[in-house]
């Protein structure tokens, strides 16, 4: 049967590194406390003229070369993030131009830190349905943009990157099993960029009431995060008649250490069957995923027949998980 099938994998990231000890120059905390409490020692950020489509582009065209799969060759690009270089056009378009790939239908899609599953799944989708052969997955955030570095609450947690996937119509039992999400809006308030948009457009007021930065509850994102990814996770494994102990890796959102230490509790998944990269990125939102996925790839992770787990949560509220052999 024909399966859409991971065949090739990136990553990028800013050269500049931000460290616990240089947040601590910035807003009151410590290395201690933000590395017990999230597991984070560093971030990568973004540096003058450098944007969203420049990590994705960069991403993009090493997961290319790792397919064997030339850019004229891709019919779909689809940039999950939250952090676009404009409202419009499309980063994606931006991406087809920088690379190439001129016979590609390209769209952006927002599902915050669920982003990239969201794109794997619209990816999957098309390519079941045989109106695509080869499509290009890119999960990319420059979140450093719209962090209020006054802000203690946040501005420590957030990183800039872009992961990428070639995703092919291959024949055959390894590939995506399939891909489960959810959203609840009645929570969207709990985490969001509250302008500019339509509803806080970008004026003087709004840019000096600080508008245009990420706010987050962090202690409600936490427990609801927890809860969502645990069942959907678990949703996945059902749907195809497996086990957590089936799982050969488990690759979480990368947010915050409790979280992934409590979904792998929950789960029964702990210890080197998860994958976590945090302590050097932080939380790179939809670029999360994919960026660990490519550390786990190119590290000999994963073998041929493999099951691996994917699973996120973000803000929307959104949450997914997929299900992949190898």
């Amino acid at each position: 049967m024909i399966r859409p099938k991971i065949t090739g994998t990136g990553s990028a990231v800013p050269q500049k590194v931000l460290t616990n000890f240089d947040i601590e120059k910035m807003v009151d905390t410590s290395d201690e406390w933000i590395v017990s409490r999230t597991g984070i020692r560093e971030r990568r950020i973004a540096s003058e003229g450098e944007f969203t489509s420049t990590f994705a582009a960069l991403a993009a065209q090493r997961a290319l070369e790792a397919a064997g799969v030339a850019p004229e060759e891709l019919d779909l690009i689809v940039v999950g993030t939250l952090t676009p270089d404009f409202p419009f056009p499309a980063t994606a378009c931006i991406v087809q131009q920088i690379i190439k790939a001129p016979n590609a239908f390209c769209f952006d899609l927002s599902a915050a830190c669920s982003g990239f599953i969201y794109a794997l799944a619209t990816a999957e989708k098309y390519i079941l349905s045989g109106k695509v052969k080869k499509a290009l997955v890119i999960g990319a955030e420059v979140l450093s943009r719209i962090v209020d570095w006054t802000d203690r609450n946040t501005c420590l947690l957030f990183g800039d990157g872009s992961g990428a996937v070639v995703l092919e119509a291959v024949e055959g039992e390894s590939g995506i099993l399939s891909t489960h999400m959810h959203s609840d809006g009645n929570y969207w308030e709990i985490l969001y960029q509250k302008g500019a948009g339509s509803r806080n457009p970008a004026t003087q007021k709004n840019l000096d009431d600080r508008l245009v930065y990420l706010t987050m509850q962090g202690n409600e994102v936490f427990k609801l995060a927890v809860r969502a990814m645990g069942e959907v996770a678990q949703e996945a494994l059902a749907a195809n008649g497996l086990t957590p102990d089936d799982v050969s890796l488990f690759i979480p959102h990368q947010a915050n250490q409790r979280i992934v230490d409590s979904i792998g509790k929950r789960l029964g998944i702990t210890g080197e069957r998860v994958f976590v990269n945090l302590d050097r990125y932080g939380n790179t939102s939809a670029a999360s995923i994919p960026i660990a996925l490519d550390e786990a790839v190119r590290a000999g992770r994963l073998k041929e027949g493999d099951i691996l787990l994917i699973d996120a949560f973000g803000g929307g509220l959104t949450w997914g998980a997929s299900l992949i052999r190898w």
